[in-house]
């Protein structure tokens, strides 16, 4: 029997355990940095494996390390768990989870034959805080040699191409009054008003890559009453990092032109560091795409336009990184959709649990195994 024949045969063992991880996080949606319940149920299930579970590293209440055994080359898989604000779990992050956990836990038995160590990291606030970012940059993920997860989505996908974001946050000042005896007041809903147009207008001088939008989550309370504040988030997003830098301080000259007409005081403050664009590994992709195409599935070429974020991107300039897609049966319904939602906890989505789950450990494999990608991976980060 293969090493790769013992992991399937191990998931046969583990797979009940595998889709109730998946169950509970997706039926308690937590948001960004408040992923209590979903990290614990992580860290508790890597700990009863027998894993080293750190919690709270990088200073992050809900980010997590856990490792198992102590080969030189070090692969880590990577858990998110965090929702999005009202529609629940509609990114599939209970999936992502519960494949990383689960891939671990196939990996651990095999450590010590193929000399490895498996790091599996749960990382919070993806949706919006950048927690791989902090955690990066807090040198958590000093010790790897590549990085590895999976995300669902409409159809499997072996590279996804990925745009580098920054967020902003925009609040107004002004003066409220009775709508009917204005004299005096300072609107700060018409302030947003002129910045948006002012948006709208710049877009015909951004480049073709680069993306602006937004929202407005507080401008007032009642027709009668002239808004004395008013809160707004946007993003700026480009095929680069470079691009978005390029492009951001001319988006926040529109928001402090709504100050200027209007007499508003504005505060800009970033609610996240910035997201990179993505450079996954092209090699250890292939070997995905060929372990997940051994369990039957079939990936398409997708050749338009680069599209979404991660803070996997900024992880993917460092270390060796793989991101696919894992296709979910979701008739027609895509991510950040609240139709998306009920298809992450539905059987396609168990499917996707545990085919993610085994695609990683046979990918994990195929690194510790293949004399040339293991010397590669040893050696230190290469050009994707």
């Amino acid at each position: 029997m293969t090493t790769k024949d013992r992991a399937a045969k191990h998931l046969d063992t583990i797979s009940d355990a595998a889709l109730a991880l998946s169950h509970q996080i997706h039926e308690d949606p937590e948001l960004a940095f408040a992923e209590y319940n979903a990290s614990a149920a992580v860290a508790d299930m890597l700990e009863g494996a027998g894993f080293a579970v750190e919690r709270g590293v990088a200073g992050l209440p809900t980010a997590l390390a856990a490792t198992y055994g102590n080969g030189e080359l070090v692969i880590g898989l990577f858990a998110e768990y965090d929702a999005l604000p009202d529609i629940g779990h509609a990114c599939g992050h209970n999936i992502i989870a519960s494949a990383a956990v689960t891939a671990g836990l196939l990996l651990a038995p095999l450590a010590d034959e193929l000399g490895i160590t498996v790091a599996v990291f749960g990382t919070p606030a993806e949706e919006g805080g950048g927690g791989k970012v902090v955690m990066l940059e807090e040198g958590i993920f000093d010790s790897l040699h590549c990085a590895m997860m999976v995300h669902p989505g409409a159809g499997d996908l072996r590279a996804p191409n990925m745009l580098a974001i920054s967020h902003l946050d925009v609040e107004y000042t002004g003066v409220s009054s009775h709508a009917s005896f204005a004299v005096g007041a300072v609107n700060a809903a018409d302030a947003f008003t002129v910045a948006q147009v002012s948006i709208g207008l710049l877009r015909q001088h951004l480049p073709k890559d680069v993306q602006v939008h937004g929202y407005v989550s507080d401008a007032g309370v009642a027709p009668n009453v002239i808004p004395g504040s008013s809160h707004g988030t946007y993003a700026v997003r480009a095929e680069t990092l470079g691009g978005v830098e390029a492009a951001q301080p001319k988006v926040e000259q529109c928001f402090t032109a709504g100050a200027i007409a209007t007499g508003c005081d504005i505060a800009m403050t970033s609610p996240s560091p910035a997201y990179a664009e993505s450079r996954w590994d092209q090699q250890l992709s292939v070997l995905y795409q060929e372990n997940l195409e051994a369990l039957g599935r079939t990936f398409f070429d997708y050749n338009g336009p680069a599209a979404g974020s991660t803070d996997m991107g900024n992880v993917s300039h460092r270390i060796p990184t793989i991101h696919p897609i894992i296709g979910i049966e979701c008739n027609g319904a895509g991510n950040h959709q609240p139709e998306f939602t009920a298809y992450c906890r539905s059987e396609t989505g168990d499917k996707a649990v545990l085919d993610g789950a085994l695609g990683l450990a046979w990918t994990a494999i195929d690194c510790a195994t293949d004399a040339e990608v293991r010397a590669r991976l040893l050696e230190g980060p290469a050009a994707p």
